[in-house]
Order: C-alpha cells, then structure tokens, then sequence
C-alpha cells in the first residue's frame, strides 16, 4: 500500500486525486492546495480515502508520502522536485512550460544520486503524445523526424504557458542540433473531429524530453495551437472545449519512407489527470511494474507504450491512429 501527495487542487490537481483514489493500492491521498474550501470539497467527495496537509513549495515532503505528483503552475514546480529528490522519493510533474522543464532537468545529477526517479510533462502533451511517439516509432528500422501538435487548455495556467510558449524564442531540433528562432506564424494542423483543423505555432514546448528519448533523430518538433482570447477562461469547473494532440513520425523501412499519424482528442484536464495519475501509479509501484530508473525523465524515455496506453484506454483515455484504428 502507498500514500501519494497530490500538491495543486485545479483541473488537473482534482482529477488525478480521483485517479489515485480510485486506484487499487493507493491506501491514502494526501492534498495540498491553496484553497481550503477546494481542499475540503475534495475531503468530503473521496469519503475518508483522503485527507489535507499542510504542504507549500519550499517545503519538505511529508515522511509518509511514498510518492508525490504536482499540477502546479510552472513556477512552483522547481522547489517541490528538489525536495522530492532530497528525500529520495519518486515524482510526477504535469509542468509542460519549456524553462521549467529544463530547470528540473538540471536536477538530474540529483535525482541520479539519491536514485530518484522524476517523471516531467506528464499530460495530454507532452505525455500521452510522447508515448504516441514511442509506440510509432517502434514501427521504423530507422525514424527521420518526429513532429507534435496539441491544442486545448486545462485551466488558466495551462493557457498562460501556451501564451507564454508561443511568444518565446522557439528552439528546435534541427539536423542533431539546436537551432533558434524568432515566433513564426500559424499553421493549420488537422486534429482527428470534433475539433478538426486549428491554428497551431511551433515553440520550444517539451523538445528537450523528446530529444533525450529520440537522440538519434535528427528533426524533432513541437507545435501548440491559439489559447482562447483573455477574459474566456473559466477558473473552476469543466474544461471549456476539447483538448487534442496529433503525433507524427516520419521514418524508413525496407519498403522505403513512411509516415504514421497517431491522434487523440480528450478533454485537456481529463486527459492530463490520467496520464499524471497512472504515471504516479507506476512510480509507486501499485500498478503493474514499478517505474524505476533514477534521473529526470519524459515519457518517451520512462514507459513501455502498449501497457501505458492500454492502462489509460480502461480509464477512459483512447488513442488512434488518425483514419480511425485504436492504438495499443
């Protein structure tokens, strides 16, 4: 049996506490959030599963967490992995905002040391996308270029990042290096219906866990779509409209080159709350194998694919390929 801490009561933070609720194994909840009327609605839903904790970033991680998951705002993540990793105790980020990605990726040295395993961009995408990724490429002798798409927000600092995303300088991987560039216009990407064709704008995004994974690829790339105009984001509630990824990957076979087209469409804060949920399942070992390899990882490097994706379709999260054929 194992106690998880849950630190960020939003969209994503609620969702995967019913997750880790609802999952054999996981003997207790712990909730740390900032809104104590949130956190006692939580008490009262989970009916005795859960209980709240006096926990902030910065401080250390209660002695009876086994794991800890964070849906925090890019900010906060920082001090909550460092404590993480101080007491040895493995983590789930749902973070997809590209400096604190590489923050926490510079506490790998750390995490290695004290055999620690992090799990960063743990969400529709980067997360379930870059496991998409994995699968696909498990299909080509040898993969040219690996491309992901995604729209659709989870809450206002989910829609923050996005804004923040696509202002930034875009970093891509580009011939086996990094290249920079200055923000480029949209491009009409094709998400599989009900959402079909949005605007998207290559950003930094998650590149980086990719390029860890995908080492030997020589084009990797990441595009997020338009957030709703300020003043159209609800704080508390249901996502305001779908969320979707689409993953492309370019290959060679004997037959010559290829191309495979995974997509997904969820709603951004279900998706994201699975995805972190059985991530913190696996890290806590209640859910098949244990996830074990000290270092800060994505997802693409961390998880067999067929299993993961299996785990989320009997939760309710489905991929395809993008003419209709479910994945995994």
């Amino acid at each position: 049996m194992a106690r998880a801490l849950v630190v960020g009561t939003g969209q994503v933070g609620t969702r995967v506490a019913r997750q880790l609720v609802d999952t054999p194994g996981i003997d207790e909840v712990l909730i740390a959030g900032r809104d104590p009327k949130v956190v006692e609605q939580l008490l009262v839903a989970f009916n005795g599963r859960a209980r709240a904790v006096a926990f902030a970033p910065g401080d250390e991680i209660p002695a009876d967490a086994d794991v800890v998951v964070t849906a925090l705002p890019a900010e906060f993540d920082h001090p909550v992995v460092a404590a993480a990793i101080e007491r040895s105790v493995p983590l789930a980020s749902a973070t997809d905002e590209h400096e604190a990605i590489d923050q926490i990726r510079a506490l790998a040295p750390n995490a290695e040391r004290s055999a620690t395993t992090v799990a960063v961009g743990c969400g529709l995408a980067p997360g379930l996308a870059d496991v998409l990724a994995r699968h696909a490429a498990s299909l080509f002798d040898a993969v040219d270029e690996i491309r992901i798409s995604r729209t659709g927000w989870a809450g206002p600092a989910c829609v923050a990042t996005a804004r923040h995303e696509r202002r930034a300088l875009v970093h891509s991987w580009r011939g086996g290096g990094w290249r920079e560039d200055r923000p480029q216009g949209d491009v009409l990407v094709w998400f599989p219906e009900p959402i079909g064709g949005r605007d998207c704008r290559p950003v930094t995004g998650a590149t980086a866990l990719l390029v860890d994974a995908f080492p030997g690829v020589g084009r990797i790339g990441v595009q997020i779509g338009e957030p709703p105009p300020r003043g159209r984001v609800r704080r508390r509630g249901l996502d305001p409209e779908w969320g979707g990824a689409r993953v492309e990957v370019r290959g060679r076979n004997a037959g010559g080159f290829e191309t495979v087209v995974y997509g997904v469409v969820e709603r951004t804060g279900v998706a994201a709350g699975v995805v972190l949920g059985v991530v913190a399942a696996r890290l806590a070992g209640v859910l098949g194998d244990r996830l074990a390899r000290p270092g800060v990882h994505g997802l693409a490097a961390l998880v067999d694919p067929v299993p993961f994706l299996t785990e989320l379709a009997e939760r309710g999260v489905r991929a395809a390929v993008f003419e209709g054929v479910s994945v995994g």
